[in-house]
């Protein structure tokens, strides 16, 4: 089913799926990248672990950050800053108007450094994290002048970046230059999955390596073959330990 959350008069906008009503003891939700949106068809790593999910009894709740996707707002203002406000609206919902008492957080790529900050400033709700593929690498570009091929002056950063066409503010590298995302996610003491491919030329496994050392009860899954999204032959493989690991109680 659809679900839209207001924020600040503007609409996020996504998809309840597992469950036929609104109310649920546990929902996962699940937090797309950099340029990306919730995924709209079969092939897409967010889309098929929903269902895969579902599958196995989790509703999820997918949905696109502001100025993605269906959401409301502008692309060219998005920053890590915006997208945590975002999240925080998702789980306020989850909470109140939901009822989940189990909430368990996904992310790919940005979505998985918001989801893993998300994790540490509600350290007292979350119940496991999943990260695939986190883009924590996006503080240490951000410091050099570098995003995905693009580069700029990180000393003198302009009001706007072209990235793949796409017009990127200034804030959101001023803003990523001081993110406090390993130090934030720390403070999650709860247990952890984390999945990178070691094909990734867009983000370096080191990030979740780097997760793996300062999340206390973490897995870490490095996978041959896979590049950053995810989405080649070890897909399946993927899809069923994400569900195992927020289906198995021991974990």
């Amino acid at each position: 089913m659809k679900i839209e959350i207001q924020r600040e008069g503007q609409t996020l906008r996504g998809v309840l799926e597992g469950t036929t009503t609104v109310k649920n003891d546990r929902v996962a939700i699940l937090m797309h990248g950099f340029m990306g949106n919730r995924g709209f068809q079969a092939g897409q790593l967010l889309y098929d672990l929903s269902h895969a999910l579902n599958e196995a009894g989790v509703p999820t709740l997918r949905f696109d950050f502001m100025g993605c996707g269906h959401s409301d707002g502008d692309f060219a203002k998005m920053t890590v800053l915006g997208e945590l406000l975002d999240g925080m609206a998702i789980i306020d919902f989850v909470r109140t108007q939901m009822g989940a008492k189990k909430i368990d957080l996904v992310g790919h790529s940005q979505g998985g450094v918001v989801a893993s900050m998300l994790a540490g400033y509600y350290r007292d709700i979350i119940d496991k994290l999943v990260l695939l593929a986190p883009a924590a690498t996006l503080k240490d570009d951000a410091l050099i002048g570098e995003c995905q091929g693009t580069t700029y002056d990180p000393k003198h950063i302009p009001l706007t970046i072209n990235v793949h066409g796409q017009a990127v503010s200034g804030q959101y590298f001023r803003t990523a230059q001081l993110l406090p995302i390993y130090e934030t996610a720390q403070h999650f003491a709860g247990p952890a999955l984390i999945i990178h491919g070691l094909e990734d030329q867009v983000v370096s496994p080191e990030a979740a390596r780097k997760y793996n050392v300062i999340l206390p009860e973490s897995k870490l899954y490095l996978l041959e073959g896979e590049d950053h999204m995810l989405e080649g032959a070890k897909l399946p493989e993927i899809l069923t330990t994400v569900s195992d690991f927020l289906t198995n109680d021991k974990s």
